[in-house]
């Protein structure tokens, strides 16, 4: 038997890293790997175009939705036990859309899968800061989890393509069920269990009102076009989103414990990588939608050899993202920002005079560039949330990192897609080549936006309001920041972890 109670050696330590990099392989693959199915999707179940952004929109919008929530319920229930719940119903879910027999339900069953989904990347987080003690080693171990991320997401625009052309599009969802089995097991048998000592308290009507907010914010912009944006049911869903986008921040300030304490973002490094992730999601979700649509529907390419084109991009992101994390760890997240914000922009102002004839080197350096740019923003986006929070506060703020990237990636597909679509399908119609180049120019406006704030959150000045975000309630000056420990007693703050036997 294994003594749960005692700290675990570097051994499984490293290998409890590995089962929560696997869980989140798979939620990073299945975020890109089902927009090379796409077309195949569009025509087996004969999908409109916003039927495709939803099938995206779907995953990442009940994903954003409840990554904090399944936070707080780890705390309080079990990390273990929430993480390997999760894997189940990630599996159920991916099986369930492998075998679905139309666009509505293929939609539902993306939905199960994000709630399964909720339940590993900020309770995984949490598990790794309370298992890795030493701060060298456990911002080494958030520099392989941030990138896990880029690495997960470059590779599934070629795994996909892979997969639906030799065994056709439901193979892009069974490819889950060993890995998400294999992950469950591992996690049974190394994983020790944990809770917080002193469990946040649930806060419903927050998580209602943020649920809200994004689904109906989301569904204004996907549905705008074919409903008319002075429709009646587009204006009163815009009216739901706005009203639940105003009451979530005067609910969060009432409750003693809300779902997302505002404090945090007294923290300019800590706000900047909230937007740093929103806006770099936003450029993978648009680049992902336009790019496997040109490719495949303008140039006529097979999902292979789409998902091919796609290898400079993987390739980057493969090489950069463990890179910037040892960058990150050795000189901070000023270099990487810099860097993935100059690339993004260099990359979509390449796109924006794109043409069905576009030369193969522009293509291949536009899509490098972009590999460059995702692959260095994911490891200081992590390390920019948890930086300065003892371990008690690291996984709420993970998931307030990992929910911006979803949320991001819904923007991206929803408002790059809808500009886009809405020019191939509109009264002045062109061709979907010429109709992209607006969805470009947004990309490169995001770009811009991570060069601007990786400059701007570095500062000393920024580094400097990190305590803010941990004032007491009473509103006093925050007192030093140091590491929570690993056992707790009773006398101790709340918040604190315990394991479990």
């Amino acid at each position: 038997m294994i003594d749960e109670t005692a700290q675990p050696t570097r051994r499984r330590r490293l290998l409890i890293l590995a089962i929560c990099c696997l869980s989140l392989l798979i939620v990073g693959l299945d975020n890109t790997i089902v927009n090379m199915a796409l077309p195949s999707i569009q025509r087996d179940l004969h999908a409109p175009a916003s039927g495709l952004q939803w099938i995206i929109a779907a995953y990442t919008l009940v994903l954003a939705s409840l990554l904090m929530l399944s936070g707080s319920v780890a705390d309080r229930f079990g990390r273990r036990r929430i993480f390997q719940t999760g894997l189940l119903l990630f599996v159920l879910g991916s099986l369930l859309c492998s075998v679905a027999p139309s666009l509505g339900w293929l939609i539902a069953f993306r939905a199960l899968q994000a709630i399964g989904g909720s339940m590993l990347n900020p309770v995984a987080m949490s598990i790794i800061t309370n298992v890795f003690t030493d701060p060298r080693e456990r911002a080494q171990a958030i520099g392989v989890w941030g990138g896990v991320v880029g690495i997960s997401m470059a590779l599934g625009p070629l795994v996909g393509g892979l997969l639906v052309e030799s065994a056709g599009w439901p193979s892009i969802f069974l490819i889950n069920v060993p890995i998400g089995l294999l992950a469950w097991l591992l996690a049974a048998r190394y994983i020790p269990e944990s809770r917080a000592e002193h469990p946040r308290r649930l806060d419903p009507v927050g998580q209602l009102l943020a649920l809200v907010a994004l689904g109906a914010g989301t569904a204004t912009i996907i549905e705008g076009p074919g409903h008319g944006w002075t429709s009646p049911a587009i204006l009163t869903l815009a009216a739901v989103a706005l009203a639940a986008l105003t009451a979530f921040p005067l609910w969060e300030r009432r409750s003693a414990e809300p779902l997302l304490d505002l404090r945090f973002f007294r923290s300019v490094p800590f706000t900047g990588a909230t937007v740093i992730a929103v806006c770099s999601f936003a450029s993978l979700g648009g680049f992902l939608f336009l790019n496997t649509l040109y490719l495949q529907d303008v140039r006529h390419y097979s999902p292979v050899e789409a998902g091919l084109w796609t290898l400079p991009m993987a390739g980057l992101t493969l090489v950069c993202a463990p890179l910037s994390g040892r960058i990150v760890g050795a000189r901070g997240p000023r270099v990487p920002l810099l860097i993935a914000g100059g690339a993004f922009v260099a990359s979509g102002l390449l796109l924006t005079g794109l043409s069905a004839a576009s030369p193969a080197a522009l293509l291949l350096v536009a899509y490098a560039l972009f590999g460059l740019g995702f692959g260095m923003v994911n490891a200081p986006i992590t390390n920019a949330a948890v930086s300065g929070m003892p371990r008690s506060r690291a996984g709420v703020a993970a998931a307030v990192a990992s929910t911006s990237r979803q949320v991001g990636q819904s923007l991206g597909v929803a408002v790059v897609g809808t500009v886009v679509t809405s020019a191939v399908v509109g009264p002045m119609a062109t061709g979907f080549a010429p109709a992209s180049h607006a969805g470009w120019w947004i990309i490169t406006g995001l770009g811009l936006v991570v060069l601007v704030l990786g400059l701007v959150t570095t500062t000393p000045w920024a580094r400097a309001t990190v305590s803010a975000a941990l004032a007491p309630e009473d509103g006093g000056p925050a007192g030093p920041l140091r590491p929570a420990t690993m056992t707790s007693t009773a006398d101790e703050p709340a918040g604190r972890s315990r394991r479990v036997p």
